[in-house]
C-alpha cells in the first residue's frame, strides 16, 4: 500500500554501512519486483548489490529481457532512458540520482545536431540520401530518436565496427556523434584514412569545415569526448613499456587515437574484463579505462598472480556515475518497498518510438 514518500534528507547524513543494511532489508521486502542493473564503472559499494552487470550493449539487452516491475539502473541518465525505451508495458525504469548524467552525452544536443543536418544539406543537397547518422549509446534519447527518424542507428563501443559497416552500406557518408575518438578508431579499423575523417565543431558554422572538406569526408566526427578516457596519454604507455617490457596494454576506444594505436588491444569494458580474466596467470596489464572497473578487476584476478595497473598516474573516475551512492540507492529502494516510485525515467512516447527503431536496428545488426 502506498505511503508518504520518504524524503532523501533522512538518508543524506547516513553512514555507508547503515545504508547497506537498509538496502538489503528493502530488497528483501521487494523480492523479484525490482532488478538492479549496474554498469561496470559503478562504485564498489553500490556494485555489490547488482543483479545484472555489464557494459552499455549488454545492459541494453538485459533491460529488454527482464520481467521485473522496477528496473533500478545504477548508471547514468542515458542508460536509464534506454532501459525505459526497451522495457515492456507496466515496467518502470528508475535512476537513483537524477544528477547522474554524462558529460560526453551533454556535448551533443538535438538543436545542434539538427542545425548540423541542415548545414550538411546546404552543402551536399539531399542529406538523407547521402549521410547515415550514427549516435553512440552515450547520448540522450532525443538523439537516438533523430537517428531513428533519419534512417540512422545507435552503436556501442562493443559493436561500433559492425554498425559502421551497416551505416556505409546505407549511404556513402557517416555523421558520428558525440564521441570523436570512438568514431575515429572505428573508421581507422575499416581502412578509412585519417584525412577522410573530419571533426565537426558544433559551435562553428558548418562545423568549422569548408564545403570541400565536407564533401571529401567519409566520416564527420562530432567534437565530443569522454573526460575520463581523455586523461590517458601515449606517454603513460611508453613509460609502462620501459618498466615492464613483457607487460600488455589494453585500452577503451574512447581513448585518443595515439593511445589506441600504441595499445596491444582496444576494446569495450566487457572486452577488457573478458580479455584480462582469460589472460595467462602471472601476466601484467596496463588498462586505459575507468578506475572503479580497473580496481575491481585487479582484485578479482590477483589470486592468479595477474597484476592490473591503471593507466593514468592520477585518479580518474566517472564522477557522474559516482553520484549513485548507497544513500541514494537505500532511499530509492525503501520508497519502492513502501509503494512509492521515485526518480522514474520516462521518455516521451513519440520520442521513445523513434529511438527504439534506432536501438532495434542496432540489436538486429549486432
Amino acid at each position: 500500500m502506498q505511503t508518504a514518500t520518504i524524503a532523501f534528507d533522512r538518508f543524506n547524513e547516513m553512514q555507508d554501512e547503515d545504508c547497506q543494511e537498509r538496502i538489503l532489508a528493502a530488497r528483501a521486502r521487494l523480492g523479484k519486483k525490482a532488478v538492479l542493473l549496474c554498469h561496470h564503472y559503478q562504485r564498489a559499494d553500490v556494485y555489490r548489490h547488482a543483479d545484472l552487470t555489464g557494459d552499455s550493449l549488454k545492459l541494453s539487452r538485459l533491460a529488454s529481457q527482464t520481467d521485473a516491475e522496477y528496473i533500478v539502473f545504477c548508471g547514468v541518465h542515458f542508460m536509464a532512458e534506454v532501459a525505459d525505451i526497451m522495457s515492456k508495458a507496466g515496467q518502470t525504469a528508475i535512476l537513483p540520482d537524477l544528477a547522474a548524467g554524462c558529460s560526453m552525452a551533454d556535448m551533443a544536443n538535438l538543436a545542434k545536431v539538427e542545425r548540423c543536418w541542415r548545414e550538411l544539406g546546404e552543402v551536399l543537397g539531399d542529406v538523407d540520401a547521402q549521410v547515415t547518422p550514427v549516435t553512440y549509446i552515450n547520448s540522450a534519447a532525443d538523439l537516438k530518436a533523430f537517428c531513428g527518424d533519419h534512417g540512422g542507428i545507435v552503436c556501442t563501443s562493443s559493436n561500433a565496427g559492425t554498425i559502421a559497416q551497416w551505416a556505409f552500406a546505407q549511404r556513402e557518408k557517416v555523421l558520428f556523434f558525440p564521441d570523436q575518438h570512438l568514431g575515429r578508431w572505428t573508421g581507422y579499423n575499416l581502412g578509412i584514412p585519417l584525412g577522410d575523417m573530419a571533426v565537426w565543431d558544433p559551435d562553428q558554422e558548418n562545423g568549422g569545415l569548408t564545403p570541400e572538406q565536407i564533401r571529401q569526408a567519409k566520416i564527420l566526427l562530432w567534437k565530443g569526448h569522454c573526460s575520463v578516457h581523455q586523461m590517458f596519454q601515449a606517454s603513460h604507455i611508453e613509460r609502462f613499456r620501459k618498466e615492464h617490457p613483457d607487460g600488455r596494454v589494453i585500452a577503451h576506444p574512447e581513448c585518443n587515437f595515439d593511445v589506441c594505436k600504441l595499445a596491444d588491444q582496444v576494446g569495450s569494458t566487457e572486452a577488457i574484463v573478458k580479455t584480462i580474466k582469460e589472460a595467462p596467470a602471472g601476466s601484467r596489464w596496463l588498462v586505459g579505462t575507468e578506475l572503479n572497473l580497473v580496481n575491481r578487476l585487479a582484485e578479482e584476478v590477483k589470486p592468479q598472480g595477474k597484476i592490473v595497473q591503471f593507466m593514468a598516474p592520477t585518479v580518474c573516475m566517472c564522477s557522474t556515475m559516482q553520484r549513485i551512492d548507497p544513500q541514494h540507492l537505500a532511499w530509492t529502494l525503501e520508497n519502492l518497498a513502501d509503494g512509492n516510485v521515485v526518480n522514474a525515467i520516462r521518455v516521451p512516447e513519440h520520442e521513445a518510438k523513434l529511438a527504439r527503431i534506432a536501438l532495434d536496428r542496432m540489436l538486429a545488426v549486432s
